[in-house]
């Protein structure tokens, strides 16, 4: 195969995924919602099931009004779900689908460059608050900045200490290196990068900067139509790159019982939508945190934990040579 024609089907691949994916899990989303508080919803608004009605909430974004606040800042009102979006998108091209080829572009350094790059989505909250010219804005961007710059801490932390057990940053590499037994050894640091992973794309109970009660939508509180309705796509998006981190470090990525050459990739997505239904679960069972219950949560009990199992696994590695 022609070199161009490798990186066309590797693009359009991950391009695919960037737009099926979260529609997917959103409209999942939707009806574990409805089931699960007992609310029937829009079940007869076309197919089975009223799956018509994802595509019934994208002609409604569509033909929204796009409008701009007179005070605000309007090029970096305008630029930033895109700076929302983008980070995601670069961080799917590296996280791999299954064996040999399926992946976008492999790095030796994969696990950094995700973890780089999933970071800036703070500057995207930041943009849009301060460009937005709203108090409820201003507010949510403050919450959104100190939420996401304290839980990079311990996402990175846990992050570490499984590249630390496999022995390389490439995230390839630490799905071979994947033993069943990681799940108890590496148990907490499942359990923090989880956590940090949520509060990372503010999805409840961790969802402080868009706290409807109390701040109306925060920083997306003057976004309208199609620029909202980017800003949504980011948080289903994040969905899926934290479900599929999650999946490559932890849970063994394409490994399965049987059919690993054959089925990894089958394997990686039940993975990946087994994850993405806890992070449903967790927003229809949890009461949201109030802002000082989060930052305690953060460095009073995921930072010395995550540290704690950054030196275990050390030890570990140091003891088995």
């Amino acid at each position: 195969m022609p070199l161009w024609l490798e990186l066309a089907v590797r693009v359009g691949g991950v391009l695919v995924a960037f737009l099926v994916l979260p529609l997917l899990v959103g409209q999942t989303e939707h009806k574990v919602m409805a089931h699960m508080q007992g609310r029937l919803g829009p079940m007869y608004a076309g197919g089975y099931h009223g799956w018509a009605q994802l595509v019934a909430d994208g002609i409604k974004f569509v033909q929204k009004e796009d409008v701009v606040p007179r005070d605000a800042d309007r090029t970096v009102f305008r630029l930033a779900p895109v700076v929302a979006l983008v980070p995601y998108l670069l961080a799917l091209l590296v996280i791999p689908l299954g064996p040999g080829d399926l992946v976008g572009q492999p790095l030796d350094v994969g696990l950094f460059f995700v973890l780089a790059v999933v970071g800036v989505g703070v500057l995207a909250v930041l943009m849009s608050a301060w460009a937005s010219a709203n108090k409820y804005s201003l507010l949510g961007g403050l919450r959104g900045a100190a939420q996401l710059l304290g839980y990079e801490l311990p996402l990175v932390l846990a992050a570490a200490s499984v590249a630390m057990a496999a022995g390389t940053l490439s995230l390839p590499g630490i799905v071979q290196a994947w033993q069943p037994w990681w799940l108890i050894w590496q148990a907490p640091a499942l359990v923090i990068f989880f956590i940090a992973g949520v509060a990372e794309i503010r999805r409840p109970p961790f969802d402080m900067p868009v706290a409807d009660s109390e701040l109306v939508a925060g920083y997306m509180t003057e976004y309208a139509g199609l620029r909202f309705a980017f800003l949504l796509l980011a948080e289903y998006v994040g969905i899926v790159v934290i479900a599929a981190l999650t999946t490559v470090l932890f849970l063994g990525g394409w490994q399965g019982p049987f059919g690993d050459a054959y089925l990894g990739w089958l394997w990686t997505l039940l993975k990946v939508f087994a994850v993405a239904f806890v992070i449903i679960w967790m927003r229809v069972t949890f009461p949201r945190l109030r802002e000082d219950q989060l930052q305690r949560l953060c460095w009073l009990v995921l930072v010395p934990v995550a540290l704690g199992q950054l030196v275990l696994t050390a030890g570990v590695k140091v003891a088995l040579g």
